[in-house]
């Protein structure tokens, strides 16, 4: 028989390749036998090899329990096999089995789990060939007369024995597989590798050995080396049985020529490149983790980020504990904290979450529960490395980690009893120590290194800084949400021309809260003006902005501006803030209000009269009392701050009942629908009835959004009232200071007319005053005219002058200059309205609940 050598720069010797009529052809070798057992234990599978070996065919063992395979005497046997098998992987051992013939043959044999399709669990058993089959007599003995050496694959030569010693201690992985692609010898580190013997794996193929894709692929390219293709190479290896394959391998197969130059067998040689494949996963590690830590907001999810990432790839359990009361401060301080340390366990992940070993594991090694409290001795390893503030490395022996677990029970529970590597890092960013991240290993063989330190303390300042950026942004929305909602109106003011509901919505991205608002202005005559707008960028800036604009609106509402003349003087002033605004940091942000749009409306209830004006804002919504859906052809100006450029005013009149629908942009700006399905959508919901402007609000809002806005949202829905005629009563007077008796008696005659006797007195005085200030200061035509309201009485007295009066203080011996006073101590306010001719002198005074 021609024997194989035991490593391609060995040379058959010449006896053994020269022919001879004593050589036989070796028998061909039992095809290995193999079965598959499902989880009940019942047999699915049975191999020509496995009816070779124990003489049943597939018809009298298929469906039937394999423990009818196992010899009498070794039932005790096979059941504690089961059970050493449960919640692993794969198995080994020697069991006695029973032939069809009765027989007893005891076989080693080689189990893998395996997943068939679907959800169903079985094991491929693998009965290994022993010995060398072309070298086995009938008996399984070695021939007499062959020598010791020679069996073993090596030489009686001293050449022949450095062989074989080189080929057994090489510092690489080494196989010989024969032209059947069947093991005939193995090296130590091909035993270390696939934690099997070379006897127990001789005669088997090497998907028989690690069933795997890789071990199917590294069998393509030997069968290609044995038919000519030459040496093959992968970028893998075969890893330990039932684990599947090792990256970081660099496999060689080479062809071993008998001296005619024909392959007779296949080498493999493995070599592990460790470092450089370390190296390139922890870059690839880190590279993933910036993406995937620090995807949200929200500490809890960053924190569980980062043991995600962790786990596997680092670690075979991680733990991601917040401080309760994080600390700020400076450089750490080399010595521990002198009191424990109060943390939450936020995120927690094991290797052992996952897959069947779970259930069988039990708790050991685990990261225990997120939520639960954990207080960290002053002395512990946690408590030192936050003082510190750098990562530190323990093995199991270590004093300082054993001190720990005996005292807190807790990080017995955590690290169990096979956790044989930790490390601890703390958590930091920007001066300030957030928590500690834990990170341990029980499955993974290797201890951690300085490397792996390194890694894991870039992992944990990722997520550090995520955290305390989280937490800053969310103080800083919570400071700009009470400083915007601050500056919006708290409650709506007491008026009788509109029934008004409002909406505001933040924003709910992280850009934080913009600068939208709303406003509701009475105003002299009964008359109210809206506001709608719409401050560029977000966050305190903008809110700040916001609250500027919106006083310098309610005091040029006061002086009872035109919309037009407003917005002029509002575009003055925002051009003012940009220039304050030009020097300091982040001025761009905002501009100082450049580029804020805003609506200002004046409705009046006498005449039913709505004047309206925008600066670059979306034009308001008009719902007739009919259901109608319009929007107000109000001219578009330009926003805020750009300069040069006039507004306009727009009038209509809008019957009693109408709906008015101001809002901003943020209603429009959908990321599910477009502009005009986004109109259709809210013309659809202001045009159905409702009982209450409450209810339309809602409606508008659920019909537009479909989730949290990405910009602000302002939303003012107004319903218009009338004053009647039965409410305004005006005289025309001469200019003859005759009239002012003739007024005064008008006046008192409309009070009783209205049932206000009570109020006849301070209207008398007010009238006379007015009056008489429009007859000597003023020009004709003049005009009285009263407005009674649910609380309040107003008296206008209009002339066509335009110089204003102004109250003074009269001194002693003046003979004038007391009136106005009287008027401003007497009514609840006065004042004085400009038209494009003349002006109107106002009083208003608060009626008595009776």
């Amino acid at each position: 028989m021609e024997r194989l050598p035991t490593h391609p720069g060995e040379r058959p010797h010449e006896s053994d390749a020269s022919p001879g009529p004593a050589r036989t052809a070796p028998p061909t070798p039992p095809p290995p036998a193999t079965a598959a057992v499902d989880a009940r234990g019942i047999v699915t599978e049975w191999s020509e090899g496995a009816r070779q070996l124990l003489g049943y065919p597939p018809s009298e063992v298929v469906g039937q329990p394999a423990a009818r395979l196992l010899a009498d005497d070794a039932g005790t046997a096979g059941a504690a096999a089961l059970r050493d098998a449960a919640g692993r992987e794969r198995w080994s051992g020697t069991v006695a089995l029973r032939h069809r013939d009765g027989r007893r043959l005891r076989r080693e044999l080689l189990a893998h789990r395996r997943t068939a399709d679907g959800p169903v669990t079985e094991w491929l058993v693998v009965s290994a060939v022993t010995g060398t089959p072309e070298r086995q007599t009938p008996g399984g003995q070695t021939p007499a007369g062959t020598p010791e050496g020679e069996a073993a694959g090596g030489g009686t030569s001293g050449s022949g024995q450095l062989g074989e010693w080189a080929f057994r201690q090489a510092p690489c992985v080494m196989a010989v597989f024969d032209a059947d692609l069947r093991l005939v010898r193995a090296n130590a580190g091909m035993e270390q590798v696939l934690s099997r013997t070379e006897d127990q794996m001789r005669g088997l193929r090497l998907p028989e050995i690690v069933p795997h894709p890789v071990s199917d692929e590294t069998e393509a390219k030997m069968r290609r080396v044995l038919e000519g293709g030459g040496p093959q190479q992968l970028r893998a290896g075969a890893g330990p049985a039932g684990t599947g394959a090792n990256d970081g391998w660099s496999t060689s197969l080479v062809p071993l020529e008998d001296p005619t130059g024909h392959v007779r067998a296949v080498c493999l040689a493995a070599h592990q490149r460790l470092q450089e494949h370390l190296a390139r996963q922890r870059m690839l590690l880190l590279s993933e983790a910036s993406a995937r830590i620090g995807t949200t907001a929200d500490s809890g999810r960053t924190a569980q980020e980062l043991a995600d990432i962790a786990v596997p790839g680092l670690a075979d359990f991680a733990a991601v504990d917040l401080l309760d009361a994080p600390r700020h401060g400076g450089a750490p301080s080399p010595a521990a904290p002198a009191r424990p340390l109060a943390a939450t366990r936020t995120a927690v992940r094991s290797v052992l979450d996952d897959g069947p070993t779970a259930s069988a594991a039990g708790t050991a090694g685990t990261a225990g529960t997120a939520g639960t409290k954990t207080l960290y001795p002053a002395l512990s390893p946690v408590a030192r490395c936050l003082a510190q503030g750098h990562g530190a490395l323990y093995d199991a022996a270590d004093p300082d980690l054993l001190r720990w677990v005996r005292q807190d029970p807790g990080a017995a529970r955590l690290l169990g009893s096979t956790t044989h590597s930790v490390m601890v890092v703390p958590m930091r960013a920007h001066g300030a120590t957030l928590g500690v991240a834990l990170f341990g290993r029980h499955r993974h063989a290797e201890p951690f290194e300085a490397d792996d330190l390194w890694l894991a303390e870039e992992l944990t300042a990722k997520a550090a800084v995520s955290i305390h950026t989280a937490r800053r942004d969310s103080r800083e929305h919570t400071s700009t949400m009470t400083l915007q909602r601050s500056l919006l109106p708290q409650t709506l003011p007491d008026q009788g021309a509109l029934d008004i509901a409002t909406r505001y919505l933040p924003a709910g991205t992280r850009a934080g809260v913009g600068g939208d608002w709303f406003d509701v202005i009475p105003l002299s005559g009964a008359r109210v003006a809206l506001v709608v707008g719409d401050v560029v960028g977000h966050g305190i800036r903008a809110s700040a902005t916001m609250g500027r604009l919106r006083t310098a609106v309610r005091t040029l509402a006061d002086v009872d501006l035109p919309p037009d003349e407003l917005l002029t003087h509002l575009d003055d002033l925002v051009l003012h803030l940009s220039a304050d605004e030009s020097g300091t940091d982040g001025a761009d942000e905002s501009a100082g209000g450049i580029g804020t749009t805003c609506l200002y409306a004046v409705y009046d209830p006498v005449s039913r009269r709505c004047a309206l004006a925008r600066a670059g804002h979306p034009p308001p919504a008009a719902v007739t009392p009919d259901g109608a859906v319009r929007f107000l052809d109000v001219p578009a100006g330009p926003p805020l701050g750009l300069g040069g450029l006039p507004f306009e005013t727009f009038e209509t009149e809008l019957p009693e009942g109408s709906l008015l629908a101001l809002y901003t942009d943020g209603l429009l700006a959908a990321r599910d629908h477009d502009i005009d399905e986004a109109l259709d959508k809210m013309f659809a919901a202001l045009a159905r009835p409702a009982k209450t402007l409450d209810t339309v609000c809602d409606r508008v809002l659920t019909a537009m959004l479909t989730h949290r806005p990405d910009d602000d949202i302002a939303l003012l829905v107004a319903r218009t009232r009338a004053l009647h005629a039965d409410r305004v009563a005006a005289w025309d007077l001469a200019s003859d200071p005759a009239v002012v008796a003739r007024a005064r008696k008008h006046a008192t005659e409309q009070l009783t007319a209205w049932g206000l006797d009570d109020a006849a007195f301070i209207t008398e005085l007010t009238v006379s005053e007015l009056v008489t200030n429009a007859i000597r200061y003023g020009r004709p035509p003049i005009q009285l005219r009263l407005i009674h309201e649910d609380s309040t009485l107003t008296c206008e007295v209009f002339d066509s002058s335009s110089t204003a009066p102004h109250m003074r203080r009269a001194r002693t011996f003046d003979e004038g200059g007391r009136g106005l006073l009287l008027v401003g101590q007497l009514a609840r306010r006065w004042g004085t309205r400009h038209a494009l001719t003349g002006k109107t002198v106002w009083a208003e005074q608060s009626l008595s609940p009776g």
